[in-house]
C-alpha cells in the first residue's frame, strides 16, 4: 500500500462503505479512539440512514471502540477477524455490546 494508514483515511473509507439500508432505524453515536502512528479520536453519528463523522470526542457515545490504527484498518478491510482481535485484546469495546455486534453489518468492504 503506497498511502500510509491514518485514522482519517479509515473514517473516510467507512463513510464510503456505509450502507444506509442496513442501519434503518438506528440512532447512535460511536466514539473511535485509534492509537499509534496516524491515530486520532473521531465520533460517528448514525441517524436517519445517514452517517456523519467528526474529529474529537462525543459527549455520550452509545459505544466506544479503541484499537491501534493499523489493526483497525486490517479489521475494516477484512484482513483481521474482529472477534479474534477482540479476544486477543487488539480491539477494545465499551458501552452497548449488542450494538457493537451490529455495527459491522452497516458497512460494506469497499474501502
Amino acid at each position: 500500500m503506497s498511502e500510509s494508514v491514518t485514522a482519517q483515511r479509515i473514517m473516510d473509507g467507512m463513510k464510503t462503505a456505509f450502507q444506509p439500508d442496513k442501519a434503518a432505524g438506528v440512532d447512535a453515536v460511536v466514539q473511535y479512539m485509534l492509537t499509534g502512528d496516524g491515530g486520532g479520536e473521531f465520533n460517528m453519528t448514525i441517524r436517519d440512514g445517514k452517517i456523519e463523522v467528526q474529529p474529537g470526542k462525543a459527549a455520550s457515545p452509545k459505544m466506544t471502540l479503541t484499537a491501534d490504527t493499523n489493526d483497525y484498518y486490517d479489521i475494516v478491510t477484512g484482513k483481521l477477524n474482529a472477534m479474534a482481535a477482540f479476544s486477543s485484546g487488539k480491539l477494545k469495546l465499551g458501552g452497548d455490546m449488542m450494538f457493537a455486534m451490529k455495527l459491522a453489518t452497516f458497512f460494506g468492504r469497499n474501502m
